[in-house]
């Protein structure tokens, strides 16, 4: 495929809602933006790293992506960057994927063989000082029309107990709860864990431990495999080949600013469908386009069971628009070839 140009910028976007997780707060994110034409079409891509996962910081991304221009002409692809920065590879990585997909006239999804319609997605709520904003923040988003919400815990285990059990109590047994630590427990935590996913009807706990005591997984008992997630513990197809390999759980979290694009998540995919394990595809606060992205590749994966493609709803602005509806909770995507998103500048 000839590369006619490349374009990249960023532009700094502050969160309507700030939010806590076990190990951060965040009120406004970086987002960068690739832009490569061929043959009077082009793809775009965006890229929002998740430092205290990949070690990526926002400096290094767009650093990559200003680097990788001659590379990406030479037609290298995401391969122009380092492995140390996996956002600014997803970033080219989607972006010619798009301009593959306009070419064909085709949706993404349809390229690949799609195999999902539409799917619910959940809605984060971050770690609260208070239980009444938990529920408060719940009933928020019920009344939009969720009806999976995504809970952050992490920092105290009695406390985020006694909240779970008034938010299924508030949310009746119709509402899909999951929760997430981020790291935040120690092995011996796990019992306790697993006895409030169980009580509580929890579809999935993510991450317990981190990933430098997936050893310690083995205390998670094999029949409830199907109710684990992993998500730092998986930051690229040989994680994901081990932990499949050593069965440490039921559930992959796929972010393609973890792993480095639409290209190495259909690689983990691959892995997790044939070791009959369920996929979650993730996000951080990520513009629509690069949501877009991952739900097109989600689509195109049988594997694929849930979906946490919220990272766009909190962004007090975005240059992106398209790419997929959002309607009482359901995300679909429009039939317009490639990922659908057309990008304006901000600035």
């Amino acid at each position: 495929m000839r590369i006619d140009s490349y374009e990249c910028w960023t532009e700094r976007v502050p969160l309507t809602r700030p939010y806590t997780i076990a190990y951060e707060s965040v009120d406004a994110v970086e987002l960068s933006f690739v832009r490569i034409p061929s043959n009077g079409l082009q793809g775009v891509g965006s890229a929002s790293p998740i430092p205290d996962v990949t070690g990526e910081s926002f400096e290094s991304c767009r650093a990559a992506l200003d680097a990788a221009a001659d590379g990406v002409r030479a037609g290298h692809g995401a391969a122009a960057v380092p492995a140390t920065c996996p956002a600014a590879a997803a970033a080219i990585d989607m972006a010619l994927w798009d301009v593959r997909a306009r070419q064909a006239g085709l949706p993404l999804a349809k390229l690949w063989g799609q195999v999902h319609l539409q799917l619910p997605t959940s809605i984060t709520i971050g770690i609260k000082d208070t239980c009444d904003e938990v529920l408060d923040e719940a009933r928020e988003y019920l009344g939009r029309g969720f009806r999976h919400l995504k809970i952050k815990i992490g920092l105290d285990l009695d406390a985020d107990i006694e909240r779970l059990v008034k938010l299924r109590a508030l949310c009746g047994p119709s509402v899909e709860l999951c929760i997430d630590a981020n790291q935040g427990f120690q092995a011996r935590d796990l019992a306790r864990l697993e006895r409030v996913v169980k009580d509580l009807s929890v579809s999935f706990l993510e991450q317990p431990l981190p990933p430098s005591a997936d050893a310690d997984l083995s205390a998670w008992p094999t029949g409830s495999l199907a109710r684990l997630a992993l998500d730092e513990s998986v930051l690229n197809s040989a994680d994901a080949q081990r932990l499949a390999a050593d069965r440490r759980c039921g559930i992959f979290n796929i972010k393609l600013m973890k792993c480095g694009g639409p290209s190495a998540a259909r690689m983990i995919a691959a892995i997790a469908d044939t070791h009959r394990l369920a996929l979650m595809w993730g996000c951080s606060d990520e513009s629509r386009l690069s949501i877009a992205a991952a739900l097109h590749t989600a689509f195109a994966c049988p594997a694929t069971r849930y979906l946490d493609l919220d990272g766009h709803l909190d962004l007090a602005s975005d240059p992106a628009r398209g790419g997929f509806l959002l309607e009482d909770g359901l995300l679909r995507l429009t039939e317009a070839p490639g990922l659908g998103v057309e990008l304006e500048r901000m600035a």
